[in-house]
């Protein structure tokens, strides 16, 4: 099994959950909560799950 094909499948179990499997973001940024897939999901009514 490649890399990719783990990476493949591990997005794929997360997704079958309704949950995203969310890249690293390497930048320095402060706080974490800066990280764009946090920030601008926050701001939305509906739920949201990230691994």
């Amino acid at each position: 099994m490649y890399y990719q094909d783990l990476v493949l499948a591990l997005e794929n179990f997360f997704a079958r959950k309704g949950c995203v499997m969310q890249e690293p973001y390497d930048i320095e940024v402060g706080a974490g909560t800066m990280n764009p897939a946090t920030f601008l999901r926050v701001l939305g009514p509906e739920p949201w799950n990230v691994a």
